[in-house]
Formats: C-alpha cells, structure tokens, sequence
C-alpha cells in the first residue's frame, strides 16, 4: 500500500515537472541530457535555434531583441542622469539640458527607423554572413577570439565613420541626409540613431560590413562574436552621444578613444571631429574640433613661422 502511494506520487512529481519536447524547455532538457559539456549559456543557445526549428527566424528575432533592449537599455540611465542635479557639473553643455519632449520626438523617430530601417537589415544578416561561413551552433568561441575579432571591427568600423560622416558634412549631402542629426547641438544618449534612413544604412554598413568581410576573408566568425560586437559599438554610440565627461571617461585612460567630449564638440560646432570611437583619424587628417584643437594649430602656425625666418 504504502508502495502504491509512493508511485502515485512519484508519478504526480514527474507530471508537475515535465517539459513536453516541443517547448523551449523541453529542447532545453533534451540537449542538456546529451550535452554535459556544454555550459548554461550554450545550452540556453541550443535550445533556442532546435525550438525555432528555423535558423533566420532564431536569428531575426534574437538580433532585433537584443538590439532593441541594449538601445533602449543603455539610453534610459542617461534619461535619469538629466534629472538628477548632481550630474550637471559634469555635463559638458550644461545649460541644454533636454525636455521630455524633446526625448519622446527623439524616441518615436528612433522606433520608426528601427522597425522600417534596421529590422530588415538585421533579417537579411544572417542568411549573407551564413553564406560567407559564420557559425551559430556551439560551444563558443574562446573569450580571446571574440575580444581580438571586436577590436579588429572597432578599427575598420571607425575607418569607415570618419570617410562617411565627412562626406555627409559636404553642403547636399548634409542638407539631403545628416542635416537631421545635428538638430540637437547638445546631443543625449537616445539621439544616438536619430537620424535620416539614409544615414542610418550608410553608417550602419560600417558596423554589419566589416564582421561580414572578416569571415568572408577568414571563415571564422560566430554570431555570438557578432552580437557582442554589436553591443559594444550600441554602447561607445550612445555614450558618445550622452552628453556627459567624468574624471573616470575612457579617454583618460586610453588617450586614442574619443567619447563624448570628442562628439559633444562635433555637435557644438558643427564641424570637425568626425570619428566615432577613435581620435586619429582627426589627428592626421587635421579635422579635430574643440579650443584644444584650435589651441594646437595656433602653436604649430607660430613653430612653422619661427622655422621660416
């Protein structure tokens, strides 16, 4: 009897806890079963494409998730910063500081541009970078691979930036295109894609292109790779554009990175510091922005003067 009763319950435990094979989780515990050597993430990742059952789908809408969350995500801190009183010594045009109405008419263009611009964009990534040879399934890439991948993507990324965005400050096409963008001269997180849908594609291409040309050239790239890349430059984008320099920003550390003192300045005046991540693209081009920049110039005029008597 008290057999029976411990069947009956062990048949009820099993009930409550069983994942048909057709969910999500049930994919989750048919791999994890046969999989021991996979980590949490990987099996996570598994279990999501063997779900979906559909590789463009899986991609499609984990891309466009994840651009969204990390965007919107990273955008929001900057949102509260601007109410807090305490930050504004630290804003670099602090006397423009933005309205909620101002972030609200950023914010539906954004969404609009996202959904008519970059969501296609981002669906027909995966069947192009498949073509070329990247990689969805598991394990991961070492840790190591990734980071070296990213920074070779940082490089050309900024590469194509610098070229790009000059060419859009040329009088048409920044009348036709960029003009959209420099509408706050005081730019916030949020207004980090506000911009035409022409200007989203042609810089955007500078983000897709060169993950698609390394595994095109080398054949090793995984979309993980890709994501993480993507979320890096959503961030260095977004910060760029926030509007703020702490003591603690990057260039302190790392005098090569531009942040938003080198952008903030692109917005004041319209001209000059065209980079995105990276300042030496200005710095031998001669197109650094700024009272410092002028300040450099002016020395370099009155040394050459010097030479020439």
């Amino acid at each position: 009897m008290a057999s029976s009763a411990l069947e009956v319950m062990n048949s009820t435990t099993s009930t409550l806890f069983y994942t048909p094979p057709d969910t999500y989780w049930g994919q989750f515990d048919e791999i994890s079963k046969y999989n021991i050597h996979l980590n949490i993430l990987e099996r996570l990742w598994a279990a999501w494409y063997a779900f979906m059952q559909n590789d463009v789908l899986a991609t499609g809408i984990m891309s466009f998730t994840m651009h969204e969350m990390v965007y919107f995500g990273r955008s929001v801190p900057w949102m509260i910063i601007d109410r807090i009183p305490y930050f504004n010594k630290y804003k670099i045009q602090n006397q423009k500081i933005p309205t909620a109405q101002e972030q609200w008419k950023c914010a539906k263009l954004v969404l609009l541009s996202h959904f008519t611009v970059e969501l296609p964009q981002i669906w027909l990534f995966h069947p192009m970078a498949q073509y070329f040879g990247m990689a969805t399934g598991v394990p991961f890439p070492r840790f190591l691979t990734m980071a070296y991948q990213i920074a070779v993507f940082f490089v050309l990324e900024d590469t194509w930036h610098y070229w790009t965005h000059r060419a859009l400050h040329w009088g048409p096409l920044y009348k036709r295109i960029h003009k959209i963008h420099h509408q706050y001269s005081a730019p916030f997180g949020l207004a980090a894609e506000y911009a035409s849908p022409i200007e989203v594609m042609l810089l955007g291409f500078g983000t897709i292109a060169p993950p698609i040309l390394w595994c095109a050239v080398t054949g090793d790239l995984h979309i993980l790779t890709m994501y993480l890349w993507i979320v890096c430059r959503l961030f260095q984008a977004i910060d760029a554009h926030s509007g703020y320099e702490f003591p603690w920003s990057l260039h302190h550390f790392l005098p090569v990175w531009a942040g938003a003192e080198h952008h903030d300045v692109h917005h004041e005046r319209f001209i000059g510091n065209y980079s995105s991540s990276f300042r030496w693209w200005d710095y031998l081009m001669d197109t650094e922005s700024g009272p410092e920049a002028a300040k450099t110039r002016r020395e370099r005029r009155m040394a050459k003067d010097v030479k020439a008597q």
